[in-house]
């Protein structure tokens, strides 16, 4: 993901945080030192450039068609991506999550123009004007990227690495490579490499901007994980997943010590590797701005003592916003505890079971294709919410809703909201995991009136509305601050405060 245009432009400001290296500004911009032809993240531990030697870039694909190559030592590959894009929801930030999801890789800039509804020469100017290139620019840029932090932390053979990176030949990446890091991949590979790779197996690690706060997300994942499907043990979350190309399993295991997250992938290949990653980063908020959140949040009596206890809360993602969405309607009016069992049934029924089961993990979630064609009958699921499943699934399928970062957010609200069965709350809960949408805001949820309660506040809707007005834009976050604290609490119980679905 790139950084917003905005920031680079204030020189002193950039220059300012170049000199304390500021970890704050990790992955927003980034400076390109003209008398060594090298740029770098803001926290590069290089000694910093005198002023009239530096320039500052938006993104790392503009710093490249500017003729710069990635410095060696802070390894901008490996920064957390820009929170900026992920606020916003206009055609530029839908481009550039859907580039980093590999869409141009696997489609190709017609697919994303279509996609976005627009003209390949309408993207590729309003990229220009905003990230400083166009959508191929940055395409390369990322499959470098991935490229690169592949070769750093496995021992994967350069011939693999250069197809899992998303390269359509051996030729493509090597020249990509030697201009953009002005060395063979051969030449830069770390001598310590992570263990157990090979044979379908990857160990990676992602960064993040700290203050994190893992307890919360994962004991949330935990309270919700699918039976079959996905686990928390031992603090470290596992799944079964599925993408277009590979299936198998994913572990993710918080490594605060040096503010990343362990990615430990075991796949029938690694075709898909590139988009797991950016799925894995969207499921564990690693991309979010602490910082600007609780900056924001913290202004507002009923929050400040929340953020102040609580820094660096995450919003947990999703890993497949489809299973989300099935999830979400299966837990209408029904405790947590009942919503997962649900679940189970119908991952056990209509999904697909692992050759060799891991543990507690036993099928992967089943497509919309295959929620279209099994049966839902007998699992417990009232009629109507097999008749909402049902035509989700269909939606999905036909394309008509899509459930990804790159999404129109309003519309697919509107879209969902216009499915049987699926009413405000859902949509917004289904927006603020699925879409990544930071201010989705489901203002008819009991645990946000149970809090207001709390709080001597009014606590209708209109005022509830009125009041997360100065959240914005991070009025999701907000909601997760209020339902960790109710939970907390001794006054309330987990299954009103965590309703998957409360219509």
């Amino acid at each position: 993901m790139e950084a917003s245009t905005s920031l680079h432009t204030d020189f002193d400001l950039c220059y300012r945080a170049v000199c304390s290296r500021d970890p704050r500004f990790d992955g927003r911009f980034y400076s390109a030192v003209t008398s060594t032809g090298i740029y770098c993240r803001p926290i590069c531990p290089a000694r910093t450039p005198q002023a009239r030697n530096i320039r500052f870039f938006s993104s790392a694909a503009a710093a490249e068609a500017a003729g710069f190559r990635a410095c060696r030592r802070c390894h901008p590959e490996s920064s957390p991506g820009s929170s900026d894009w992920n606020v916003r929801a206009d055609l530029v930030a839908r481009a550039l999550r859907l580039i980093a999801a590999g869409l141009v890789d696997s489609e190709g800039v017609s697919g994303l123009a279509q996609r976005l509804a627009v003209s390949e020469r309408h993207i590729h100017r309003e990229l220009t004007a905003e990230v400083g290139v166009g959508p191929l620019a940055l395409a390369r840029s990322r499959r470098a990227q991935v490229a690169r932090l592949l070769i750093d932390q496995t021992d994967l053979p350069l011939t693999e690495i250069a197809f899992s990176s998303g390269f359509a030949s051996i030729r493509q990446f090597n020249e990509t490579m030697q201009q953009l890091f002005a060395c063979a991949p051969s030449e830069f590979r770390r001598r310590q490499i992570a263990e157990g790779n090979g044979a379908g197996k990857l160990t990676l690690r992602l960064q993040y901007r700290p203050p994190y706060a893992f307890g919360p997300l994962l004991a949330y994942l935990e309270k919700r994980a699918l039976p079959g499907v996905e686990e928390v043990v031992n603090g470290v979350y596992r799944r079964t997943i599925r993408l277009a190309r590979s299936q198998g399993l994913l572990e993710l295991e918080p490594q605060p010590a040096i503010h990343a997250v362990a990615v430990r992938l075991s796949l029938d290949n690694l075709n898909d590797v590139s988009a797991i990653v950016q799925r894995c980063r969207n499921l564990f908020d690693l991309d979010a701005d602490p910082n600007a959140i609780m900056h924001m949040l913290e202004a507002d009596p009923l929050l400040a003592p929340l953020v102040t206890a609580l820094p660096g809360l995450r919003i947990p993602g999703a890993f497949d916003g489809f299973e989300l969405a099935v999830r979400a309607i299966l837990g209408q009016q029904v405790s947590v505890a009942g919503a997962r069992t649900l679940a189970a049934r119908v991952a056990r029924a209509t999904g697909e079971p692992l050759a060799q089961p891991d543990g507690t993990l036993t099928h992967y979630f089943p497509t919309p294709a295959q929620l279209i064609e099994g049966s839902l009958d007998g699992l417990g699921i009232t009629t109507s919410r097999i008749k909402a499943i049902k035509e989700l699934a269909r939606s999905v399928d036909a394309g008509e809703v899509v459930l990804d970062r790159g999404a129109d957010r309003a519309e697919t609200v509107t879209r969902l909201q216009g499915l049987p069965g699926v009413g405000p709350w859902t949509a917004s809960y289904i927006a603020m995991r699925a879409l990544g949408d930071p201010d989705a805001f489901p203002v008819t949820d009991l645990g946000l009136r149970r809090a207001f309660e709390q709080h001597n506040l009014p606590a209708s809707p209109k005022h509830i509305a009125a009041h997360a007005e100065a959240w914005r834009p991070w009025r999701a976050y907000a909601t997760h601050y209020l339902w960790h604290n109710l939970a907390s609490s001794n006054k309330s119980k987990i299954g009103e405060v965590f309703p998957d679905v409360s219509e």
